[in-house]
């Protein structure tokens, strides 16, 4: 029934086990779930990345710069 959890699961929610194993691309350290703005933070790299549909976009191209 593991179909039936990620159906049940809010809409742009992410998979938190998914969540364990990401790590960042460019410096392949942790990353924090920002939830309310729906992205995965790089403290180390100074990064955010996407999180679109429920799917995190790992991409240094399309990460934000945090100030």
């Amino acid at each position: 029934m593991t179909s039936s959890s990620s159906t049940d699961r809010a809409a742009g929610s992410v998979d938190p086990k998914l969540l364990e194993i990401l790590v960042c691309p460019l410096t392949k350290g942790p990353l924090e779930y920002d939830a309310e703005n729906q992205e995965l933070i790089s403290r180390a790299a100074n990064l955010a990345y996407p999180i679109r549909d429920g799917i995190p976009i790992m991409l240094v191209d399309e990460a934000r710069r945090l100030d």
